[in-house]
């Protein structure tokens, strides 16, 4: 796979814009980041996954997926190796990156509902 591919799949998902952030492509969904092609000139693509989620893929893929460095990378930030991805695996990256930032910005929106509801109470 290569950047183009990356940029095509993350823009086939329902709402995803792309802007750029410190002059790297990104990918937003409710104008919140899941995936970024800011380590593209390395080969990568970088997705914004749970810790969780990405020992998972990492542990299913360790040539494909690794951790970004530092605490990014702890943090759930990680690289996928474009040229050794499928697009099945790119695909389903991407979606996984994409549904977990879905699911933070609904829990986002109920919070502030229900914040919202709590101040305004006499």
């Amino acid at each position: 796979m290569k950047p183009s591919d990356f940029r095509r799949i993350a823009l086939s998902l329902d709402g995803t814009e792309e802007s750029s952030h410190m002059g790297a492509a990104d990918f937003r969904v409710g104008g919140h980041i899941f995936a970024t092609l800011a380590s593209e000139k390395q080969g990568y693509g970088n997705l914004m996954l749970s810790p969780e989620l990405q020992q998972a893929f990492i542990t299913d893929q360790p040539d494909i997926f690794l951790p970004i460095a530092g605490g990014w990378g702890r943090m759930g930030m990680t690289h996928i190796r474009l040229t050794l991805a499928t697009e099945d695996i790119l695909t389903g990256a991407l979606r996984a990156a994409y549904n977990l930032r879905l699911e933070k910005n609904q829990r986002t929106a109920k919070s502030r509902k229900s914040s919202r509801k709590s101040s305004s109470r006499p």
